[in-house]
């Protein structure tokens, strides 16, 4: 990549929509004013389903894409629904400030409902394209049975299932299947359309010249798709506990360490079969996006496990992970070069960063955590010293800069005043300023701090369930076009 800027912004916060943004106009005009501003990438979350808390790192399906993104004029417009069908929508008419899930969730249902309705009207040739795409995509079976599933169980976890549905009895699923073929045909016929509204965004990127920078987390949800289905490669116990659950040691900022319970993997039994599923995971994902962040990255060296009954982070133990021959192999998927950016955000060893080093990958540094008084510290701009870094002022996780800066003590104030040009009247463009000057290949800023937000505008807090999520753009919002013309103007100041 050249030297360039780019601005975080997940598609649920895009304006011009009633209940989130979507892959049609929103997308569209999100990407048509990133390219005119000269801005060169948009960076988004993870595109997978959320969990029933709005996370997009919790996701039932680590394969498919959020229903939610689907877009309603582009499926009228391309004469997949009638266009009085479209005005049913719940809530069509009305612009939400923040995305209401159950909404969402409940425009979805109509959605699918009327898809398979009108699908009986599709020309033969309409229907033989979907046929052949369903082929494509080993996942999509397991992820539209495990989604109804869901419905019907009034969204129990799997493992609450009756006894033959929970393990996956082939027998069962196949009889279940043959009652169940139009509700099949909707899960269908949704992850199809938002493929193809995506691969439509992929081409407008590609000809504007703005890159897709996408996310995957880690690990996957226990409650998914991708478990139910595979849950051999995953620490899973006959009676469907967890024996080993995934989470970070106690350190500075938590006495008892993070327990994030996720299932950890059975790296032998991957190794196996040579990481299929890991690699047909990157794969599905670069299909969409031109690079990858790998959340979590750190794991790959080594991982912190802790037992499955265990309440808290503390008495986990490391045990090694084969990033080494995984990542040789998905480098050899993906032609010789890994489009991927390492998360190797706090605490992280030498061999952490020789394997991020020895792939060539391209690390995380973060403004907000530079200003401690340290001048050893990794994050302060002087120590960022060549190209192979993505600069941020703040991720999805933290405060917006004019929150972390009303937030901040004198002491550490103190340490960034001979940076901050206007001290008395602090704003996030200070801290983009300071980021466009680095040295690093690409500058990153999330869409709150060019419109100088507060927190209550702020994506998400870890550790609380609460207004997480669910922020959006501002409908009417006249600064926004204004703040993305004095980026790209800023971007050509710095040469991005």
């Amino acid at each position: 990549m050249e030297r360039n800027s780019g601005i975080l912004l997940h598609p649920t916060s895009l304006p011009d929509s009633p209940i989130c943004g979507s892959f049609g106009k929103p997308s569209r005009e999100w990407l048509n004013n990133l390219a005119s501003c000269g801005i060169g990438v948009w960076q988004f979350l993870p595109l997978a389903p959320t969990d029933a808390l709005g996370s997009p790192y919790s996701s039932p399906s680590s394969f498919a894409f959020n229903p939610w993104f689907l877009d309603e004029n582009d499926l009228v417009r391309d004469g997949f629904l009638a266009d009085n069908e479209k005005n049913l929508v719940p809530l069509i008419d009305s612009f939400n400030r923040r995305v209401d899930f159950e909404l969402a969730n409940s425009k979805v249902k109509f959605l699918t409902n009327a898809l398979v309705k009108y699908w009986k009207k599709q020309d033969k040739t309409i229907k033989e394209e979907f046929k052949r795409w369903c082929e494509k995509q080993f996942w999509l079976d397991d992820h539209s049975i495990f989604m109804e599933l869901k419905i019907q169980h009034q969204n129990l976890p799997w493992w609450e299932w009756p006894e033959k549905l929970a393990l996956y009895d082939h027998d069962e699923i196949v009889n279940w299947e043959k009652d169940n073929q139009k509700e099949l045909l909707g899960h269908k016929l949704i992850q199809w359309h938002l493929d193809r509204q995506w691969q439509s965004i992929r081409k407008l990127s590609k000809n504007l010249g703005v890159s897709l920078f996408g996310d995957v987390p880690f690990y996957v949800s226990k409650d998914s798709a991708d478990v139910w289905s595979n849950r051999s490669l995953f620490s899973i116990l006959p009676n469907s506990d967890t024996y080993l659950q995934s989470g970070v040691p106690p350190d500075y900022f938590s006495e008892t360490g993070q327990l994030w319970g996720n299932p950890i993997y059975r790296w032998k039994r991957h190794k196996a079969n040579k990481y299929r599923w890991w690699r047909k995971r990157i794969s599905r994902h670069l299909e969409q996006v031109d690079f990858l962040r790998l959340d979590h990255f750190r794991a790959l060296e080594a991982f912190w496990a802790i037992p499955g009954k265990n309440k808290t982070a503390e008495n986990g133990f490391w045990l090694p992970s084969p990033g080494k021959d995984l990542l040789g192999l998905i480098k050899k998927d993906c032609g010789g070069i890994l489009p991927l950016v390492a998360e190797d955000l706090g605490i992280i060893t030498e061999k952490v960063e020789k394997l991020r080093d020895d792939f060539e990958l391209a690390g995380m540094k973060i403004l907000q955590f530079a200003f401690d008084g340290n001048l050893d510290n990794p994050y302060l701009p002087e120590n960022i010293e060549d190209e192979n870094w993505v600069v941020y002022t703040g991720t999805h996780d933290n405060s917006t800069s004019l929150g972390w800066w009303r937030e901040m003590d004198q002491t550490r104030k103190d340490h960034i005043k001979g940076r901050i040009i206007d001290y008395e009247n602090f704003s996030s463009w200070e801290l983009i300023t300071i980021g466009m000057k680095t040295k690093a290949k690409l500058f990153v800023a999330p869409m709150q701090d060019l419109l100088n937000l507060d927190d209550e505008s702020r994506l998400n807090k870890p550790g609380t369930i609460n207004n997480n999520w669910s922020w959006r753009l501002n409908n009417d919002d006249l600064n926004i076009n204004k703040s993305l013309r004095k980026y790209g103007d800023l971007a050509k100041v710095y040469h991005r």
